[in-house]
């Protein structure tokens, strides 16, 4: 006997939010018609994500739009709430959609629990979505994982940069950031 499972639309999910399935407290994201309850944030990820808004505000703050855990529309079946995404400037502010692949320049996760996570399941829906430009940066290890030149199959280029390396997103390659810039400070 096999069993068939029915995926959810991006449709289906709003439709639950909208009947109050969710509580309001309660963090989930649509992964592949599947939701998936998201891990709780700890300190080390909050701060990262802080210190990434801080550079990001002013390096290249005048030329996008920064969104912070909020969705983006990968496809039918798929709308994440990354940590960080830098997205095209939009008149009104995504107020009629979410940002969609052609209007995202840079998809950026925290990992402090969620390395293997990010660095399999999503890396592989943001490829196969055409995402260009998914940085990884894992607090605990000190390192980001750079993923570019996206496939159906997967990214077809992984990086993993070290602290003291300099990097530019491909959207903005005179916005120099060392990943030791994210990172919490060593005391």
């Amino acid at each position: 006997m096999v069993l068939a499972i029915r995926l959810l639309t991006v449709q289906d999910y709003h439709r639950m939010a909208e009947a109050g399935i969710f509580h309001p407290e309660e963090r989930v994201e649509l992964i592949a018609g599947q939701i998936i309850q998201m891990v709780a944030k700890g300190t080390a990820h909050e701060s990262a994500i802080t210190r990434i808004d801080r550079l990001l505000r002013n390096r290249i703050n005048h030329e996008v739009l920064l969104r912070f855990q909020s969705p983006v529309q990968l496809d039918d079946y798929s709308e994440p709430e990354p940590d960080v995404a830098v997205v095209v400037p939009d008149a009104l502010d995504y107020d009629d959609h979410h940002p969609k692949p052609p209007e995202i320049f840079l998809i950026i996760e925290v990992a402090d629990t969620s390395l293997k996570y990010d660095t399999e399941v999503k890396a592989a829906i943001y490829a196969k979505s055409g995402i260009v430009d998914y940085w990884v940066l894992d607090v605990n290890r000190r390192k980001l994982h750079v993923y570019r030149l996206p496939s159906p199959q997967g990214y077809q280029s992984e990086t993993i940069l070290a602290e003291d390396v300099q990097i530019s997103p491909l959207a903005f390659p005179n916005c120099l950031i060392t990943v030791r810039e994210m990172l919490r400070p060593i005391t």
